[in-house]
């Protein structure tokens, strides 16, 4: 209720028919694809982890102009509900959905279950780099506001995420074949055609996403005012789901592949870091820029549930990949929590079993995120489990990052 508030009291999102998501709803989504096109077919070219995290980064920048316009606009409520059901989207639907996904396509090549999703040495990176702005980010839940200073925070610690991976070597080179058939059809064409089309795709997506980021926004509001249902909760999981379709259909398709579904599942591990970070980073900037002086995102009780929940769900995923692996019945878990409060979110808290959980149901789902890691954290603390990717990716660091000075020849 606390949301709806605030929302009748900033500037609004310009006001448009509902008839506007018709056509501002499928120029955004176009526009991701066209951008998604082509950073696939450029990152062909670059050294895979720091191809992954510049192509998570394109990919989300849909969701980067829809934050912008909500932030523009001091649209606190709104442009908190769009960060954290993107982020909840990834962890709790995408990530399941590469491990379904690898695991269909495992029982039909192998005709046996596959039971977990095995990461490589090198994606100890990502794993180990979510940590950062997750537990910086809990630093600003505990103190209720996002400012320009914690921007500064979040953006050096996205640019000391991609200097490690920048310094780690070339992975094995992904085969032409295995992309999808427009990147495919790029990275096979001569290089002026192909150097031309990654332009052309990107000039032609983020021109759309101009013209069509605040159209997309107010469109939003209008259908959820047509259909009855809160702006907060259309906009936490509609606007997520379009501007980020693109980049799951990528993730999907490598998973189907089997072999490559963890670089499917670390493409999405990279758009939560980005997100966390980066996007994060942008909203006190552009909030302060309209306001005309530095201000700070105040959260209110609902918002801080909201970021909590979605903190404890980006630790509980961080724990179930730092030995190295996502198996069949945490891909399960993540999906289970993530589902049952994103179907209780339309209804309106009130009399009767459905409006008790409605009520209830978020505080829930962030009680059971959070014991999970206390009780997660412990098993590693006693030795039941071994934090792998804290011991590979001090392998990495020593040999690639700070390696150690060879001793001179006698």
């Amino acid at each position: 209720m606390g949301s709806l508030v605030l929302v009748a009291a900033v500037p609004v999102v310009k006001d448009v028919p509902p008839s506007t998501a018709l056509w501002a709803a499928p120029a955004i989504l176009l526009a991701a694809m066209l951008i998604a096109w082509a950073a696939e077919s450029a990152q062909f070219f670059i050294a895979q982890g720091f191809a992954l995290a510049i192509l998570a980064w394109l990919q989300t920048l849909p969701e980067f102009a829809v934050e912008f316009v909500y932030a523009w606009r001091q649209q606190v409520p709104l442009l908190l509900a769009n960060l954290t059901g993107a982020l909840r989207l990834l962890t709790g639907l995408a990530w399941p959905m590469i491990y379904f996904v690898a695991a269909v396509f495992h029982r039909r090549k192998f005709h046996k279950p596959l039971r977990e999703i095995q990461l490589q040495e090198g994606h100890s990176v990502e794993v180990v780099g979510l940590l950062a702005p997750v537990a910086y980010m809990t630093l600003v839940w505990a103190k209720g506001s996002l400012n320009v200073f914690d921007a500064v925070v979040l953006t050096l610690i996205y640019a000391g995420y991609l200097f490690v991976l920048r310094k780690m070597p070339p992975e094995a080179a992904e085969g032409i074949e295995e992309l999808e058939l427009v990147p495919r059809t790029i990275v096979k064409s001569r290089r002026p055609v192909r150097v031309s089309i990654i332009l052309l795709f990107f000039l032609a997506g983020g021109g759309m996403i101009y013209f069509a980021a605040e159209p997309f926004a107010g469109s939003l509001l209008a259908v959820s005012a047509m259909l009855g249902i809160p702006a907060f909760v259309f906009v936490q999981w509609v606007a997520p789901f379009v501007s980020e379709f693109p980049e799951k259909v990528s993730a999907f398709y490598w998973a189907r592949t089997i072999d490559r579904a963890s670089i499917a599942l670390m493409n999405m591990v990279s758009s939560n870091i980005n997100q966390w970070t980066l996007l994060a980073a942008m909203l006190p900037v552009v909030y302060s820029i309209s306001r005309g002086s530095l201000s700070s995102i105040t959260f209110d009780q609902q918002q801080s549930l909201e970021i909590l929940m979605t903190l404890g769900q980006s630790l509980v995923g961080m724990l179930f990949l730092m030995n190295m692996r996502l198996a069949w019945l945490e891909a399960a878990s993540l999906f289970t929590l993530w589902f049952i409060q994103f179907v209780f979110s339309p209804f309106q808290p009130g009399a009767g079993l459905v409006g008790f959980l409605a009520t209830h149901i978020h505080r829930y789902v962030t009680a059971a995120y959070w014991i999970w890691f206390a009780l997660g954290t412990l098993s590693y603390l006693v030795g039941r489990r071994e934090m792998a990717a804290f011991r590979l990716f001090a392998g990495l660091w020593q040999r690639h990052v700070r390696p150690r000075p060879q001793a001179a020849d006698d």
